[in-house]
């Protein structure tokens, strides 16, 4: 039986890692560390025709992140293991594995005591993701290991302030919709829904008002 401890290790607290490794073996799960997306911090594919469970998890999520989005995923491999597809995916189905999954962590003591109360406090009812309950979210991202300078959040800054994201494109903020905010990108009017969490940088504070924005001609030198 492998032992994927040492390598687990390097993206989750040293303590956890026996119990991964060994859920890995138990399980037969393909568990694969992903490239940075950021529409998910992590996913579970159940087997097809003879293939096996598949969970795979951002590389660049901070170590208790990490281990909670494993967890997260490993609830949704159990919760198959029993059902199949006869219930909702973050049904109570699912939010009772994942209490089950989680609870000999929290005896560890590998959580810091903010995001241990949080993940307490989680618990009471999970949700679809770790970055749905804000409190959680918060708190995690104390614990990132590089926040860019001048980086910002999208429910710090002003209704009508552009702003940028990590690939350059360019925002103005609208207003908040249930739960996230609506952002229309400057360069093809299409409209995104950002979580209040989402690191944005600041290019403009004050609300942009029609017709305030700078229009650039080519000077005829004729």
């Amino acid at each position: 039986m492998a032992d994927f401890s040492k390598q687990l290790s390097k993206y989750m607290p040293e303590a956890a890692a026996p119990i991964i490794s060994a859920w890995i073996n138990d399980t037969g799960c393909r568990f694969r560390i992903s490239r940075s997306r950021r529409t998910k911090l992590g996913d579970y594919t159940a087997p097809f025709r003879g293939d096996t469970h598949k969970i795979s998890i951002n590389h660049d999520l901070n170590t208790y992140a990490f281990l909670i989005t494993t967890i997260h995923e490993f609830a949704h491999l159990k919760t198959w293991q029993r059902y199949k597809h006869s219930v909702k995916p973050h049904g109570v189905e699912w939010k009772s594995s994942y209490k089950e999954l989680m609870q000999p962590f929290l005896g560890l003591a590998i959580f810091p005591t903010d995001v241990q109360q949080a993940i307490v406090r989680y618990m009471e009812n999970p949700a679809a993701s770790s970055c749905t309950d804000l409190n959680l979210y918060r708190i995690l991202r104390r614990y990132d290991e590089a926040v860019d300078s001048g980086a910002s959040t999208i429910e710090a800054i002003q209704e009508g302030s552009v702003f940028r994201i990590k690939g350059g494109r360019i925002f103005q903020k609208k207003e908040r919709l249930r739960k996230r905010y609506k952002c229309v990108e400057l360069a093809t009017d299409k409209v995104y829904l950002f979580h209040p969490i989402a690191e944005v940088f600041l290019l403009q504070e004050n609300p942009v008002q029609p017709g305030s924005l700078p229009i650039f001609k080519q000077h005829n030198t004729k």
